[in-house]
């Protein structure tokens, strides 16, 4: 799965004033993003707050991002949840011909065990036509995807081809990376520690930052994925207070500060998230002029 090496970025949802999604500014993002240099999208991710997203609205962002990549990247789908059944049955309902994998997210709230959470991954890898990546998120989930158990979902299911893993634990990443099969892909979820765990055997990152600031961060992970490690961190240094910003009020409320300031979409959000604060607002437009 080398389409998927490299730097994914994790789109943000593009909302007008009043609520409703901004087509428009879907074209913008994808084409700004794809014109930065990135490797590939992730569509429908928590960071597209797909938690207050219909089902209908699913299907028109999916359609637009479509059209707008118009099949020059490879893209990947986020479908998941802590209700197995439901995510299952999403999978098999969902048209999955223009995408590469499904991006999975661990089920949050229900705070299942080990056993638990392979019996869910279970489920879906046998659902799924299509590969799918684990997502690790404990901040989110309140429970982590141990390294015993990723490893024995790689093992275990030939279409379960990689993690994202955002314990934001180096430690843990490298057990991971020591311990899975070769061709197993361990994606960071982590903007901060993305180049470090891509310097230590990974395959790449899905990005928040990397929508805002494409060029730059795209071309840090591929310096990174060479073992320019000089040069890689010469650029990761330049972009630390970014990052920072970007999550000091939550995601993607940042992110789409840091868009705005480069025209891309408006900082809307949908409650219960509230957009940046104007103070945030204006570090992050100085940091995008600085840089």
């Amino acid at each position: 799965m080398n389409k998927l090496h490299g730097t994914g970025v994790a789109l943000v949802t593009p909302f007008k004033n009043d609520g409703h999604i901004d087509f428009d500014a879907i074209q913008r993002l994808v084409n700004f993003v794809i014109d930065g240099g990135v490797e590939y999208l992730v569509a429908l991710g928590t960071t597209a707050e797909t938690a207050t997203i219909t089902k209908d609205e699913k299907k028109s962002i999916l359609a637009a991002i479509k059209s707008a990549n118009d099949n020059r990247v490879p893209m990947v789908i986020g479908i998941g949840g802590n209700n197995t059944a439901q995510v299952v049955d999403e999978i098999q309902n969902t048209d999955l011909t223009d995408f590469e994998a499904v991006l999975s997210v661990s089920p949050a709230y229900n705070k299942p065990t080990q056993e638990g959470i392979y019996q869910h991954f279970k489920k879906v890898a046998e659902a799924s036509s299509k590969p799918v990546i684990i997502y690790n998120v404990p901040g989110r989930t309140a429970s982590n995807i141990e390294p015993i158990t990723v490893v024995r979902l790689a093992n275990d299911f030939k279409n379960i081809i990689g993690i994202k893993e955002a314990k934001g634990d180096m430690v843990q990443a490298m057990r991971i990376l020591r311990e899975v099969p070769k061709e197993f892909m361990v994606i960071s979820g982590d903007d901060m520690m993305a180049l470090p765990m891509v310097l230590a055997g990974g395959a790449g990152v899905i990005s928040v930052i990397g929508e805002g600031i494409p060029k730059e961060f795209s071309e840090m992970i591929r310096l990174g994925l060479k073992g320019k490690e000089k040069e890689a961190f010469d650029i990761q240094y330049r972009m630390m207070s970014g990052i920072d910003m970007i999550f000091e009020e939550g995601n993607p409320a940042g992110i789409k500060a840091l868009l705005n300031k480069r025209g891309i979409c408006g900082t809307a959000v949908r409650l219960p998230l509230v957009a940046a604060s104007e103070g945030l607002q204006q570090r992050i437009a100085h940091f995008v002029e600085k840089l």
